[in-house]
């Protein structure tokens, strides 16, 4: 994954633009104003710094968290991507406006058939009919966290600024990637169970199962090796081992007690207890709770970090102690594959109950083998 473009960070140098988007620094000026590109001089702190040293200030250390956040992400999105065979992609591409639009021509059906050689009668016309494919941006803020700079005084214990800013990036950046990979399951498992051709619900409130695996897979027909992982949610996955080794299926259970694993039909298992995979109908003493596992192919689920992330830390003064004020932004569109995103019902920037209803996920393919996978519900 590419590296998510460098936010802009504060003019020390100009305290009045303090709390706004600072311009591109002049470095024929000796401003002191930090910025993360590569190019820049460090000292021997590790300090990027324009000309001269910039003064011990945890605000003159926004660069440094910025760079907490693109490790700590690219580290993720290697393992986000990797983790579920390509599954679930978490990618950078700029995008402007709240949504993302790819025109596609479907395929044409009956585009070959016999011809009848004994025949002078005319040929009836075959129109191509385009779609596309729409991805919506997600809007997001990080804090604001204010922080008294007597408590980081106080927990430093022995630790740089630069290393306490660098915390503080990778914190945010942890933050950031589960709010995508649970926006992106929340978004997946909505659209696929809104169709009847790629659901499969285990019986009499069952739990998840071997066969309720092989029934899953099954919906995708002749298609079923586009299937390069499965995404479940913690409960249904011990649910497996604990039906596998009660089977007492021969080699079968030996293995998952010996691994500690199960067999999952050829096909890995990435485990996350995330919300999206969760579905709760009813309330109170008449609840019911179910699990979707997912079935994904390549591709499935789509995530872009689509605009560049900004993070300001200020000086705050005025009160009974010093603070510092941290705060940022970003934004990600997403995507199903095999779905546009319904606009006029959707709408823009919108909530986690909005991603959660499968009629705002309307389908641009036509055929269900070219969705992102099936969905399992279970006990």
């Amino acid at each position: 994954m590419a590296a998510p473009r460098a936010a802009a960070v504060l003019d020390r140098a100009n305290p009045g633009r303090n709390g706004r988007r600072a311009k591109r620094p002049n470095t024929s000026k000796n401003t002191g104003a930090l910025h993360t590109k590569r190019s820049h001089s460090i000292d021997q702190s590790g300090v990027t710094h324009h000309g001269r040293r910039p003064r011990k200030c945890i605000q003159g250390l926004s660069g440094v968290v910025q760079s907490g956040i693109v490790e700590t992400l690219t580290q993720n999105g290697n393992a986000f991507n990797q983790a579920s065979q390509g599954a679930i992609t978490l990618a950078t591409k700029s995008h402007k406006g709240d949504y993302s639009e790819q025109a596609f021509y479907k395929v044409l059906s009956g585009l070959v058939s016999r011809r009848d050689t004994t025949s002078t009668a005319g040929a009836t016309d075959q129109n191509i009919t385009q779609d596309e494919f729409v991805t919506v941006k997600l809007n997001r803020k990080i804090g604001p966290v204010l922080q008294t700079r007597d408590s980081f005084r106080k927990i430093m214990a022995g630790k740089t600024e630069q290393e306490m800013s660098f915390i503080l990036g990778q914190m945010s950046a942890q933050g950031m990637q589960l709010d995508m990979l649970n926006a992106a399951l929340l978004a997946a498992a909505a659209a696929l169970d809104n169709q009847a051709a790629v659901k499969y619900t285990i019986g009499s409130s069952g739990t998840l199962n071997t066969a309720g695996l092989v029934s899953g897979l099954s919906k995708f027909g002749d298609a079923a090796s586009r299937i390069v992982c499965w995404v479940m949610h913690s409960k249904p996955y011990y649910d497996l081992v604990q039906s596998q080794i009660t089977d007492k299926i021969p080699g079968v259970a030996d293995f998952v007690i010996a691994k500690g694993s199960p067999v999952t039909v050829n096909r890995p298992v990435l485990v996350t207890d995330s919300s999206g995979l969760v579905n709760v109908t009813g309330s109170g003493s008449t609840a019911v709770t179910t699990y979707r596992t997912l079935g994904l192919t390549a591709d499935g689920a789509l995530v872009e970090n689509s605009e560049e992330e900004e993070i300001i830390v200020q000086d705050v003064t005025g009160s009974e102690n010093l603070a510092v004020r941290y705060q940022g932004e970003f934004a990600y569109n997403l995507g199903v594959k095999g779905f546009k995103w319904d606009i006029a019902n959707g709408a823009a920037n919108p909530t986690d109950s909005a991603l959660a209803t499968g009629s705002n996920w309307d389908p641009c393919r036509g055929s269900f083998k070219d969705f992102a996978g099936v969905v399992i519900e279970s006990a």
